[in-house]
């Protein structure tokens, strides 16, 4: 039973290995679990991939326009990732969660951390394939960047491994089905911590305080 699904939203980070399938996973998610969840569509400087539309994956920007972004404090977080600029618009993650929406923001490590600094109540959760081998297998099936690229990122990787101790829960992910069910589990528990029931708590102490008047 949900103690209350009108409490406001949890901000949740999903990061992962490039080719750790996170995408796939975010997309899955809100797909089963439409009512549940908002996407945080982050802005970046990348080229698109080809299935990918601007305002959808990414707000696809210049690296002068995203600068002026930075220049004028829209942004919650920023970080240069393999030459190209990523950063979390600010506006509407807060009316999501204000709304009572969870509100997912798939970034990379360095990101995240600024995040849980900036609102310690962040979830963060890593995805990972089982193995670095099957990581790589994942890259090059891939088949959207070149050699020295997918290197690029695998180097990245053995990086952001380091990190992965800041996060709050590691998920594996062998089959998406799986990880989405686990996913949507690790989040919907965290709803139910008394740290983020407070109101719930203070109401019930007050209603319970009619008993011991005999009311």
């Amino acid at each position: 039973m949900e103690i209350n699904r009108k409490q406001r939203g949890i901000l949740v980070v999903i990061s992962g290995f490039s080719g750790s399938g996170k995408g796939t996973v975010i997309q899955s998610l809100l797909n089963r679990y439409e009512s549940f969840y908002a996407l945080s569509i982050s802005a970046t400087t990348r080229e698109p991939r080809n299935f990918e539309e601007d305002g959808r994956e990414y707000f696809f920007k210049t690296k002068e326009e995203f600068e002026k972004m930075i220049a004028k404090d829209e942004l919650i977080e920023y970080a240069l990732y393999v030459e190209n600029y990523y950063g979390t618009p600010k506006e509407y993650v807060q009316n999501q969660l204000d709304a009572g929406k969870d509100v997912i923001l798939e970034i990379e490590i360095q990101g995240a951390l600024k995040i849980k600094e900036m609102f310690p109540d962040t979830l963060l959760l890593f995805l990972t394939p089982k193995d670095a081998e099957t990581l790589k297998e994942r890259l090059v099936k891939r088949g959207t960047e070149q050699p020295e690229v997918i290197d690029a990122r695998l180097l990245r990787a053995s990086e952001e491994a380091l990190g992965v101790g800041a996060y709050d829960y590691l998920i594996i992910n062998d089959t998406i089905e799986e990880c989405v069910t686990e996913v949507h589990s690790v989040i919907q528990n965290e709803h139910r911590k008394v740290s983020r029931n407070e109101e719930f708590i203070n109401r019930m102490k007050e209603e319970l305080k009619s008993f011991s008047k005999g009311e």
